[in-house]
């Protein structure tokens, strides 16, 4: 059976954990049906069952207890984790990739990524502007660019997790005529009398 390379656009193919040390391939770091789940992942996250998922997610656990210091082992986690639906955890492992490498485009990319899916879109702005000051090719450069769009869109149509703006603006229009039409009654039934 012929294996599957782990090549994946905005990762780097092999990471250095620590300076003095020799570069590391990701797809060493997983077992070959994880490497392969990924693959898959990344390719449509709808692909995997329920099954492949927990696979996978549990794969990348050990990869990251072996690894802890490698941020882009915790932003596949934490993609692993959006994929099998638990958010919570998957925000945690963002949050420490972004804490490991303050100056990795991917981590800060994939966490405002997240960010936005949970409508908590002041802080994905946040997250993909520093990802596009951080970009280091026009790919890079045009996925944070998109994010960005897609984010400001989400923004000014009021898209956001506890922005209750335009619901309180909507009410107050509907108190405001329900006012105007009590006024109405009211002037009516002074003239009537």
């Amino acid at each position: 059976m012929k294996t599957q390379s782990l090549t994946i656009p905005a990762f780097q193919n092999e990471i250095a954990p620590s300076s003095d040390s020799a570069p590391i391939s990701i797809a060493s770091m997983l077992p070959e049906a994880a490497s392969a789940h990924l693959v898959r992942m990344f390719r449509d996250p709808y692909a995997l069952e329920k099954g492949e998922r927990l696979e996978l997610v549990q794969a990348l656990r050990e990869a990251v207890a072996l690894q802890p210091d490698v941020p882009e082992l915790r932003v596949l986690l934490g993609m692993a984790l959006c994929v099998n639906l638990d958010a919570q955890a998957a925000l945690e492992e963002m949050r420490e990739s972004v804490k490991l490498a303050p100056d990795s485009f991917i981590a800060r990319l994939k966490f405002g990524e997240l960010l936005m899916r949970l409508r908590i879109c002041s802080q994905a702005a946040e997250e993909t502007r520093i990802a596009a000051r951080l970009a280091s090719n026009p790919i890079q450069s045009e996925l944070a660019r998109r994010q960005a769009t897609v984010i400001r869109t989400m923004l000014r149509e009021g898209i956001e997790r506890g922005n209750y703006g335009k619901l309180l603006s909507l009410l107050s229009r509907v108190g405001s005529l329900f006012t105007r039409a009590e006024q109405r009654r009211a002037t009516v039934a002074l003239n009537s009398r």
